[in-house]
């Protein structure tokens, strides 16, 4: 998870970005998540890994202005794809409890926000409420929130 989701990624940026800026053009689009916004317990590397997607983003987008090259990250709940399975999370609470966006709709938002030059978008109305909230509850009550979501697993 470290290797693709910040290794990869940093590596790739830097691969592509001194071509974008010397053209004056282009656009990076960085999959983040709802997770970027809080600490994880019981998936702490996830969520850890999301919050450096969505903080290099951010960081980048004020390096890179005026040059032409605009950088988003999007930050959705849960998608139906089999990233669950392959996580080895199909039993995780939060997962359960939340219905799965269509990849499609998050695909389409994530276009859009990239194509106006957005730094962030957070996919669907609750998660931009939580994204909210998660920004300025203190991070103790919010890592307790994230801990009783990801412990109440069904049994």
């Amino acid at each position: 998870m470290i290797e693709l989701n910040i290794m990869a990624l940093t590596k790739i940026t830097r691969l592509i970005l001194p071509e974008m800026v010397s053209a004056g053009r282009g656009r990076i689009l960085n999959i983040a998540s709802i997770a970027s916004f809080a600490p994880g317990p019981l998936m702490s590397v996830y969520y850890a890994s999301k919050a450096y997607v969505l903080s290099l983003t951010e960081a980048l987008s004020v390096e890179l202005k005026g040059t032409g090259v605009t950088v988003t990250a999007v930050c959705p709940g849960p998608v139906n794809t089999n990233f669950f399975r392959a996580a080895n999370a199909d039993d995780v609470s939060a997962f359960k409890r939340f219905s799965c966006a269509d990849a499609v709709d998050v695909a389409e938002c994530a276009h859009r926000e990239m194509m106006k030059g957005k730094v962030g978008a957070v996919h669907g109305a609750r998660f931009k409420v939580a994204s909210f909230f998660m920004k300025i509850l203190p991070k103790a009550l919010v890592r307790k929130l994230v801990h009783i979501i990801q412990s109440n697993r069904p049994s």
